[in-house]
C-alpha cells in the first residue's frame, strides 16, 4: 500500500478516520492525504482577495479549514509520515474520487454518523455514494472506537457471485495484521437452509486458497442479513465488517441497497466495502 486519502469534514467520526488513516499509513508505510470540501456562496478562487472581507462567515469558515488541515498535516509528520492536504471548493464526491484517482490511492477512510442520523456525514453527501463509486476499498469509520491493527474481520457474503480477487484484497489485510477472517454466510427466508449444506459454498470458495488457516465459517438462518451480522455480533467481537459491492446497483444480490446502507448505517463497527 503506498496511499491512504481521508475525505474529513473534521467531525468527530471524521476525526477517528483521521486516526485510522494515520495509524494505517503508518503501519504500511505509506502516504497519507487528508481531504476537505467547502461550499462558498461565489467562486472562491477566483475573488479577489479586498472582496473576501465582504463574506466573513465563509471566510472564517475556510480560516477554520485550514487550521484543521493543518493540525491533521502535524500529526502526520511528527508521525514521521509524508503527507499532503488538500481543500476545494465547490465540489462533489466526484471531486474525491477525481483525486483519488489522479494519485492513484490504495484506500479511501472516511467518517459516517452512522448510528447518530444516517449516513450522510461527509458535508450533507452521502457515504454510500463514495462507497458505490470508488475503485479502490473503502473503510466508513462509525460510533465505535477502532482497533487496529484489526485481529477480528468479519467478511459476509453469499458465496455465490465470485469474491476471489476481492476477498484476496480482504486476506491481505488480514495477514499484514495478523488477523483471523469470519466467513458468514446469512440465510434469509428465502433460502433457508441446513448449516452443513449452507457451508459447503463457503468450503468450495476456500478451495481457491489453499494454505490459507487463520480463518472460520459461519452461517445464520435469519430474516435478513443485518440480522445475521447482528447475532454473529452477539457471541463474537470483531474490529472490521467487510462487505463486497458491484458499481451501478451498489451492493451484491444478497444486499439490496435498503439492506446495505441498514448495516453500513446502523454497524456502530467499522465496514469496508470493495467494489466488484
Amino acid at each position: 500500500m503506498n496511499n491512504i486519502i481521508v475525505p474529513t469534514n473534521f467531525s468527530e467520526n471524521c476525526n477517528k478516520a483521521a486516526e485510522l488513516g494515520l495509524k494505517m499509513a503508518r503501519f504500511y508505510n505509506s502516504e497519507i492525504h487528508f481531504f476537505h470540501l467547502v461550499n462558498t456562496p461565489v467562486d472562491w478562487v477566483q475573488l479577489d482577495k479586498q472582496k473576501e472581507d465582504l463574506y466573513p462567515e465563509t471566510k472564517l469558515k475556510i480560516g477554520s479549514a485550514k487550521a484543521d488541515l493543518r493540525e491533521l498535516e502535524k500529526k502526520a509528520e511528527q508521525q514521521g509520515l509524508k503527507c499532503r492536504t488538500f481543500l476545494e471548493y465547490n465540489g462533489d464526491i466526484d471531486n474525491i474520487l477525481d483525486h483519488c484517482g489522479h494519485f492513484k490511492h490504495d484506500f479511501i477512510i472516511t467518517g459516517s454518523s452512522g448510528t447518530k442520523g444516517g449516513i450522510r456525514e461527509f458535508l450533507g453527501s452521502n457515504v454510500e455514494e463514495i462507497v458505490r463509486k470508488a475503485d479502490v476499498p473503502v473503510i466508513v469509520v462509525k460510533d465505535k472506537e477502532v482497533s487496529f491493527p484489526f485481529k477480528d474481520i468479519l467478511f459476509v457474503s453469499d458465496f455465490k457471485e465470485d469474491v476471489k480477487e476481492e476477498f484476496k484484497q480482504v486476506k491481505s489485510l488480514a495477514e499484514k495484521c495478523d488477523a483471523r477472517i469470519h466467513l458468514l454466510k446469512v440465510n434469509t427466508k428465502t433460502d433457508y437452509n441446513s448449516i452443513e449444506q449452507s457451508l459447503q459454498p463457503i468450503k468450495d470458495f476456500l478451495e481457491n486458497f489453499p494454505g490459507f488457516t487463520t480463518y472460520s465459517m459461519n452461517v445464520h438462518n435469519e430474516s435478513g442479513v443485518e440480522e445475521g451480522i447482528n447475532d454473529f455480533l452477539t457471541y463474537k467481537n470483531v474490529d472490521l465488517i467487510a462487505m463486497c459491492t458491484h458499481g451501478r446497483t451498489g451492493f451484491l444480490s444478497l444486499f439490496s441497497s435498503s439492506t446495505v446502507e441498514k448495516v453500513t448505517n446502523h454497524a456502530e463497527l467499522p465496514v469496508m466495502t470493495i467494489k466488484m
